[in-house]
């Protein structure tokens, strides 16, 4: 890759950012900012009770200011920056949300946390909400591409360390602010990098986007104020793209040419790390075909792009975070129970004494020729018999993508016993109308325990 050649980095994206209107977006490009915001919120609601946003809540609080904003799929409210930082963690605590596949960043994460405690603070319309929410996703994506692979090599979660960007960039749009202050928000995010890989299978993996939601919102915040920053965080000598990489190519952040990768965004039916699920596809087929069981399994033999064993190889997790970075458990798990989804990720489920039996039958092998969404898995039976299967593009791949009615049903599935009867169809109302709202905050108040 070219080093950083550029010496106004900052300042195209910063008129990218506030140059792009709705009227701007090509049909597709709204219709996917709508698929990302159901499945966002119908990943939000589903983690809002787990242990990882429990504890959050202890923790802070009792230090909340006033009620701006909703927490989804709790009862009570939190200022917009506790909103933000609450809203982050539960909606990725599944991993369950949406995926970028060529930066592995979880594109909405970062950044609806931030917009929608700043839509329920100060009404802003549906068109506005919708256009800030892809001008974010897109200023994370052309970030994260321009430092990949390297970037994720040297161990940060590029989620939190580019989506503070997306949060920054939304958030500072919508707030209205002028190229100078666009110029300080993106260094006082350059500022703030959150993540290492090191605290994937933790409650922390889940900390790093909801971080990157307060501290990007607090950046625009802080610029709207004058505070200052580098005018040029990104491409100076010491600026985050030479820091944070050890190669890197800006031509995606600065060509007018670069395509919407809002585009390639993809969407989970399985709730884990995306590199598995052309294993999990493959083992459900299998299970499907030929009416398996885990006591008729010798060994599953899987063979898996590199990736997968640079994130999943937990061999015995011992906890349903921990579950979800093993490509053993992911394998054992799909021929148990002919699924993988929140359940199959459980505490429960990491410790059932079958599945964990089955996941030391599972060898993996290393393929550099398979891409990231494919993978070939063979299952020897102890009658001898071997079946296989090649996916070559896996369930909610880019190239197979997940539905608008299977997106829909997963978020129905996820408010199910948090919200109740009812609320989902209003949720989905909202977010299919949502260019032609007055008040985009009246999504998230959908999605509380405050709505009526």
């Amino acid at each position: 890759m070219d080093s950083v050649s550029s010496t106004d980095v900052t300042q195209k994206l910063t008129r990218f950012i506030l140059g792009t209107r709705l009227e701007d977006l090509p049909a597709a490009v709204r219709h996917q900012a709508s698929r990302t915001l159901v499945n966002w919120i119908g990943c939000a609601i589903g983690g809002a009770r787990h242990e990882t946003v429990e504890r959050a809540m202890r923790a802070l609080s009792p230090f909340f200011g006033p009620p701006q904003a909703t927490l989804l799929g709790r009862r009570g409210r939190a200022d917009i920056l506790h909103a933000a930082l609450i809203n982050g963690i539960s909606s990725h605590v599944l991993d369950f949300d949406d995926t970028h596949i060529e930066t592995a960043i979880h594109p909405a994460a970062p950044v609806l946390p931030a917009i929608l405690g700043l839509a329920e603070h100060a009404p802003l319309s549906g068109r506005d909400f919708l256009a800030a929410l892809v001008v974010g996703i897109e200023t994370e994506l052309r970030i994260g591409i321009a430092v990949t692979p390297e970037h994720y090599r040297a161990g940060w979660h590029i989620t939190g360390t580019a989506g503070v960007f997306g949060a920054a960039a939304a958030s500072g749009k919508l707030i209205g602010l002028s190229e100078p202050q666009m110029r300080f928000a993106l260094g006082l995010a350059a500022a703030q990098p959150v993540g290492l890989q090191e605290m994937f299978g933790s409650m922390t993996k889940s900390f790093h986007p909801g971080r990157a939601a307060q501290n990007g919102l607090t950046a625009a915040l802080l610029a709207r104020q004058g505070f200052t920053s580098s005018e040029r965080a990104l491409e100076a000598e010491r600026g985050w793209l030479k820091v944070l990489s050890s190669a890197c190519d800006t031509k995606p952040i600065t060509d007018p040419a670069t395509p919407w990768q809002i585009l390639d965004n993809s969407y989970k039916p399985f709730a884990c790390g995306l590199v598995v699920h052309p294993v999990i596809d493959g083992c459900i087929k299998l299970r499907g075909q030929h009416g398996l069981a885990a006591e008729m399994i010798e060994r599953i033999e899987v063979a898996v792009h590199p990736r997968v064993m640079d994130v999943t190889a937990i061999a015995e997790p011992q906890s349903g975070l921990a579950a979800k970075f093993s490509v053993y458990h992911a394998a054992a798990v799909a021929i148990v129970e002919g699924a993988a989804g929140e359940r199959e990720f459980s505490d429960a489920m990491a410790c059932a004494p079958g599945i964990t039996q089955l996941r030391r039958r599972v060898a993996v092998a290393i393929d550099g020729h398979l891409g990231k969404a494919q993978a070939r898995v063979a299952i020897l039976l102890k009658s001898g018999a071997r079946h296989e299967v090649f996916v070559e593009h896996a369930l909610g791949s880019v190239r197979n993508p997940m539905s608008d009615a299977m997106i829909e049903d997963k978020l129905r599935g996820l408010c199910e016993g948090i919200l109740p009867p009812g609320r989902a169809e209003r949720i989905l109302d909202l977010c299919r109308r949502a260019e032609t709202l007055a008040d985009a905050g009246d999504i998230a108040r959908s999605a509380g325990f405050s709505a009526s």
